[in-house]
């Protein structure tokens, strides 16, 4: 049986969504976790995609396959997971659903303080802590709307052949000195939307503009491009299948 899970999770303390040696790793937790329920029997999952370290989810989605039906899977998963990771649904799903191939676009947010230092919200938000103008802002990512090539914006030598993807929809909104970016697309390259975010922040501090984004996003080259701003801000909002 195919089921697909919604997730949350707090990023500050893990080394990325991905398994790797040696490190704490979302996936490695929740595999632990399954397979234990599934009387020891190895459960892997296929998430939507990969978050980095320190890196947030409001709603991440993954699928997995159990030989047996569970009762209570979702109460029993969030027993034994730990506080930082929260199962919000487990659903039956087709035995062909995919939950990476079979999205339709994802969403992701990013926070900025430009008001006071907050330590308690240090590891949630990007504590920029000075003014941003959030009209330019917004108005130079709008630019970016559209079928690209982002290669601009993902991590330098990157070895992956297809750097274009869509972006649909974006915004740049702010209350209570809380900037909150929204970028809505069909996919994302790695450190692509800190990168947009790095972009951004510069535009709003007046170093750059709209000139300036078009002509990064048709270089090509990363070393043409902004610093790539913190991952503590940025969550992975929302997934449309």
């Amino acid at each position: 049986m195919r089921y697909l899970m919604t997730f949350s999770y707090d990023g500050t303390n893990f080394s990325g969504y991905q398994k790797q040696p040696d490190s704490r790793t979302i996936q490695e937790e929740i595999e632990k976790c399954l397979t234990m329920l599934n009387s020891n029997k190895f459960v892997s999952i296929s998430a939507t995609g990969r978050t980095d370290a320190k890196v947030h989810a409001f709603n991440q989605m993954a699928h997995f396959d159990l030989d047996n039906e569970i009762d209570n899977l979702r109460f029993r998963l969030n027993k034994m997971l730990p506080d930082d990771i929260y199962v919000k649904d487990v659903i039956n799903v087709s035995d062909e659903f995919h939950a990476r191939f079979d999205v339709k676009s994802k969403e992701y947010v990013y926070f900025i303080n430009i008001g006071d230092y907050d330590p308690h919200k240090r590891n949630y938000q990007y504590q920029y802590n000075k003014e941003l103008d959030v009209e330019k802002m917004d108005e130079a990512l709008k630019l970016l709307i559209g079928e690209h090539d982002f290669k601009s914006f993902t991590k330098a030598n990157s070895e992956i052949d297809d750097y274009v993807r869509t972006i649909y929809n974006t915004k740049v909104e702010i209350k209570d000195n809380i900037i909150k970016i929204s970028i809505e697309g069909s996919g994302f390259l790695r450190y692509m939307v800190r990168n947009i975010v790095g972009l951004l922040i510069e535009v709003g501090e007046g170093k750059k503009d709209n000139n300036d984004v078009l002509t990064i996003l048709e270089a090509k080259d990363r070393t043409e491009s902004s610093p790539t701003a913190p991952p503590c801000g940025l969550y992975l909002n929302k997934i449309n299948y």
